[in-house]
């Protein structure tokens, strides 16, 4: 086919928690996110070395390195290793690790989580951060693929939280527009929030359950790609256009064809999806279950990786009508990689705040 946030501690999970940095997509009044996708260029600079101190912290990092992306850079890190101690209450925003996190963030700064409205000022977002820490005060998390495009940082991490006793992981990409002084003037976040919040939701199935590698290749595991070695970067600056309507068409054909022939990773896979088949499989029950309209982000080129936003609205099968956005990732042996969040597609809003009501009971 073509989710009331909550008041207290609860609320404040809906808008930020389990980030890595709280969690979203942020609008500004004059959003230039079309402009900057079309004037990427996959001529990247190699990394700068002026920022070797975060070459150790993340798993790769890559692009044109500018002061401003490596200030941006220590900040994020630092936040995410940071111990929290005594969860911060109420209004304490002077806590050692919400003023970590502020110091991120320009004071006029926007911020849009999953299924929610942008927050914009350190007094909003400062007041999600606090909630979400008295909630997940374990909260940490490490650079996995980072690539930064002069003033846009798409920063990939790997979060883990504690939530109502089960350890849990996931991935997120936290793409960022720096101000000269290296602050995030406008943040969105993509994560999928079922992954994080499943075992307060057990009434709640996973979208992608059952889609699985099928065709020729299907039976032979990873012999199937034995042979196949590094894949050259599917996706160019001029791909834009064809890519956006491809997404808003359905075109599951194009979509496929055009990430080229490695691996799937997305939301809701235990395993990664090899085969074109078992690819368009899962395209086509995002489909069924979404229909997107959306509009060209911002585009980050690394020497290996490349990273495209895509962001506008979704209406699922529920009747629901909310912000949502996808990230793509294009890696350097051909792996294709998206980051969305399924909870609005699987879930009405009355099923999302009963949720995150049992998430803020103790």
């Amino acid at each position: 086919m073509r989710g009331t946030q909550m008041m207290g501690r609860a609320g404040a999970v809906t808008v930020a928690m389990v980030s890595g940095i709280a969690f979203g997509t942020a609008h500004t009044d004059t959003d230039t996110d079309a402009g900057a996708a079309l004037h990427a260029t996959a001529a990247a600079a190699p990394a700068s070395v002026a920022c070797a101190e975060v070459h150790d912290k993340v798993g790769t990092l890559e692009g044109t390195i500018t002061p401003n992306a490596c200030a941006f850079m220590k900040r994020q890190i630092t936040f995410g290793e940071i111990p929290t101690g005594t969860p911060p209450q109420p209004g304490e925003v002077q806590h050692p690790r919400v003023a970590a996190y502020l110091d991120i963030f320009d004071p006029e700064a926007t911020l849009w989580e999953a299924g929610g409205n942008p927050q914009r000022g350190h007094a909003v977002i400062g007041k999600s951060i606090v909630g979400s820490l008295g909630l997940v005060p374990d909260l940490r998390y490490r650079g996995t693929e980072v690539v930064a495009d002069g003033a846009v940082v798409m920063f990939g991490q790997w979060n883990e939280v504690t939530i109502k006793g089960h350890k849990v992981g996931y991935p997120q990409i936290a793409r960022n527009v720096l101000s000269d002084d290296g602050k995030t003037i406008q943040a969105r976040r993509y994560y999928d929030r079922y992954t994080v919040f499943r075992s307060a939701a057990p009434e709640l199935r996973n979208l992608f359950e059952g889609v699985a590698d099928t065709g020729p290749d299907a039976d032979m595991g990873p012999a199937a790609d034995a042979g196949r070695g590094p894949a050259p970067h599917p996706f160019r600056a001029g791909d834009i256009t064809a890519r956006l309507a491809a997404w808003n068409t359905e075109d599951v054909d194009a979509l496929v064809g055009g990430a080229g022939p490695g691996r799937l990773t997305a939301p809701g896979l235990a395993t990664p999806l090899r085969t074109a088949d078992g690819k368009a499989a899962y395209l086509r029950r995002l489909f069924d279950h979404a229909d997107v309209q959306l509009k060209p982000g911002q585009v980050a080129f690394g020497r290996t990786h490349i990273f495209v936003e895509w962001h506008g609205t979704v209406t699922s099968t529920k009747g629901t009508n909310v912000p949502f956005g996808i990230v793509e990732r294009f890696g350097p042996a051909g792996e294709w990689e998206l980051y969305f969040d399924t909870l609005p597609l699987i879930a009405n809003q009355a099923q999302i705040d009963a949720m995150f009501q049992r998430l803020a009971q103790s």
